[in-house]
């Protein structure tokens, strides 16, 4: 099988994607909208709260704009806020993931609540809270007939954990959708069986893109014989007949996983969304990354891959990363982009 993506990689964009001095950003999701332009909705919070667990208390989801895909994005507006601890997504939004079917725009997102008053940062943060709110992660919806909203949220979940006797009981989380022309939509999502237990990915599908969704597989998609050997952060397309994916290759200890790299993306292939088979040469792209001002860079993590569709082809892609030492000590994050050749 051939990588569709890693040959047609273009240098990364220097001062394009989604950035801003006074924000962390994650989590770039883009559509062209119904004026032509390009909007890409995003995960932020405000960048003196640091990195650490303010991407489960303090995110929401935004959408910024630009003339082209490369960017620079400008944020417009604020598009999943708070609106209260008592919807499941009440107190924080993050991983959003957009598409466009039939005239309306599908915003899928990940949501958590916790009671108002909850110290979520500071020196009186309960250190049993990170993984509560985990716990509690919710895959929600958003849907508008326009990019500009308003935007109607569900006030219950896509998709529900099951119970502790299966691998998927503690949340729901990390959608990434594909919606056939006929409105059949299939949905990735992360779970695992217990806290700070393996991530794992399944697989549930939908007559419509805002449901019923009924699980395809009673386990994950991936397996594999070495247990440090661990997927993350799935981007799921269908293109030309078949299902495609990029997948971020989060080994464990040393293990070299699928590609060799740690953080660095694999494609894969699949005729039905369930059983998957990974390229020749895996790796899509590497945490080492060449820009268009000539420059090299090894970015501490490269998270969150999106592919712009145009045409039901991808032409750029997103992802998450930041300055830091090590991965995930960040001092700052945001949205670069990499065009890709026709």
């Amino acid at each position: 099988m051939i990588n569709r993506i890693k040959h047609r990689l273009l240098p990364a964009i220097k001062g394009g994607g989604f950035f801003r001095d006074d924000l962390m950003i994650w989590c770039g999701s883009v559509v062209k909208g119904e004026d032509g332009r390009f909007h890409m909705f995003a995960s932020c919070w405000d960048r003196e709260l640091g990195f650490g667990m303010n991407w489960l208390t303090d995110c929401r989801v935004v959408r910024a704009s630009s003339d082209t895909p490369e960017g620079p994005f400008q944020l417009e507006e604020t598009v999943l806020p708070r609106r209260g601890p008592q919807y499941f997504d009440g107190m924080n939004t993050h991983n959003p993931y957009v598409r466009y079917w039939n005239g309306t725009y599908y915003l899928y997102y990940m949501g958590t609540s916790y009671p108002e008053g909850t110290p979520t940062h500071g020196e009186n943060v309960d250190p049993g809270l990170f993984t509560e709110l985990w716990n509690r992660k919710r895959i929600g919806l958003a849907v508008s007939h326009s990019v500009f909203g308003p935007w109607e949220r569900r006030d219950t979940p896509l998709l529900e954990p099951r119970d502790c006797s299966r691998w998927d009981c503690t949340a729901t989380t990390n959608p990434a959708v594909a919606i056939l022309s006929d409105g059949t939509t299939y949905m990735l999502y992360k779970s695992r069986s217990f806290a700070g237990g393996t991530l794992q990915i399944g697989v549930a599908v939908a007559d419509r893109p805002d449901g019923e969704f009924r699980r395809l597989s009673e386990e994950p998609i991936f397996s594999f014989d070495n247990p440090d050997f661990h997927l993350e952060d799935p981007y799921l397309w269908y293109e030309d007949g078949k299902f495609r994916l990029l997948i971020k290759d989060d080994f464990k200890n040393q293990s070299g996983g699928i590609c060799g790299e740690w953080g660095a993306g694999l494609y894969g292939e699949s005729e039905d969304c369930l059983h998957w088979e990974f390229a020749e040469e895996p790796k899509a792209y590497s945490r080492t990354v060449h820009w268009n001002d000539g420059s090299v860079t090894t970015q501490c993590n490269l998270e969150r891959p999106f592919l712009l569709l145009q045409d039901g082809h991808p032409t750029h892609l997103y992802l998450a990363t930041g300055n830091g030492d090590s991965p995930y000590q960040f001092t700052h994050t945001w949205n670069m982009v990499m065009p890709l050749r026709p």
